[in-house]
């Protein structure tokens, strides 16, 4: 049996905005490479888990999503979490602006009407092929269409009265919209080199309206982030 929606549900997090010089090092490996955007994105939450922990991003709710002014060489990064981040670590000439950190508290409300944004990674799964040993599971595939990317989104839509999981298992996010509403960009792939040369992410951009149906499923979203790749940047929902 499915619980009852809640008619509100309050959302807390720490954010913080940084606007990193593109020409700086440390920045510039950041944008090539995602395993180095995920380590500079990290460096702000030293001390709060154990030194090595497997789900370190996890136990503290790290999302994170980046845009790029090419022509102002500007990275802006948006890090929210449920505990706040440190970024004294970061070299002085990385920063083109202080970090600026809010804390968000906000009550959502079933019938409310958001704006939103997310770059998330939307994948499907394919078979494996007939005959391969050892594989049981799909390998996951990127969408690269705008039209596929929609329909990625739409399936995790909540209509009133629809439980949080899909019965395919799939993780509802608590709200409604018209998906042919939304407005989708791709981005380029993140990918990594070295020891990660294989990981390579596709990516793009979802913006338009939502409307809350269950707020706590709809807070749990916020906080947690939708799809793969929430490591990598990717699954944060910034709304307003």
């Amino acid at each position: 049996m499915t619980a009852p929606s809640t008619k509100a549900a309050r959302f807390v997090a720490s954010q913080a905005l940084l606007t990193l010089d593109a020409r700086y090092p440390l920045v510039a490996r950041s944008l090539i490479d995602a395993q180095d955007m995920h380590r500079t994105v990290m460096s702000g939450f030293r001390g709060w888990v154990d030194d090595g922990s497997r789900d370190a991003r996890a136990q503290m709710n790290v999302l994170s999503t980046w845009s790029l002014e090419l022509r102002e060489a500007r990275l802006s990064l948006v890090v929210q979490s449920t505990v706040p981040g440190d970024w004294g670590g970061l070299p002085r000439a990385a920063l083109a602006e202080e970090p600026r950190t809010l804390t968000l508290d906000r009550t959502f409300r079933s019938g409310e009407t958001v704006d939103f944004r997310a770059v998330v990674n939307p994948v499907r799964s394919k078979a494996p092929p007939p005959g391969g040993e050892g594989r049981t599971r799909g390998r996951r595939v990127a969408h690269t269409r705008p039209e596929h990317v929609r329909k990625w989104f739409a399936r995790r839509l909540q209509a009133p009265g629809e439980p949080s999981v899909a019965p395919d298992g799939l993780t509802r996010i608590g709200a409604v919209t018209d998906p042919e509403g939304v407005g989708v960009r791709m981005l380029p792939f993140a990918s990594s080199a070295g020891p990660h040369r294989g990981l390579r992410i596709g990516r793009a951009e979802i913006r338009g309206s939502l409307t809350v149906t269950d707020p706590a499923v709809f807070v749990e979203a916020l906080t947690r982030g939708i799809g793969h790749a929430r490591a990598y940047c990717c699954g944060l929902i910034l709304v307003r």
